[in-house]
């Protein structure tokens, strides 16, 4: 399982929204995230997930990371914005999303 890290690609496996990919933007602890997609799931009300119902990928979104360990505001449309660039890089994931 890849480490769980802020700005990583996740990919929700259970719940309402299965299968939608998403980002992490916070660590509750070591059973809960906090995700968003910049969408359904916006910066300003962030989806509370169990990690256990996310599949973590490999990939993370360098500049949404680097502005949520500096504290900066980030808008939904970065968030979208490193969903696409993440998700059209990846060759084993469908994009079934947009």
């Amino acid at each position: 399982m890849p480490q769980l890290v802020l700005g990583q690609l996740a990919k929700s496996i259970a719940g309402r929204d299965k299968g939608r990919f998403m980002i992490v933007i916070d660590v509750i602890d070591e059973n809960y995230v906090y995700v968003v997609d910049g969408d359904l799931r916006k910066i300003e009300k962030p989806k509370k997930k169990k990690i256990k119902h996310l599949q973590l990928l490999n990939k993370k979104a360098d500049f949404i990371a680097e502005k949520l360990t500096k504290k900066r505001k980030i808008s939904n449309e970065e968030i979208k914005k490193a969903l696409n660039e993440l998700i059209d890089e990846s060759p084993n994931t469908q994009s079934n999303q947009i």
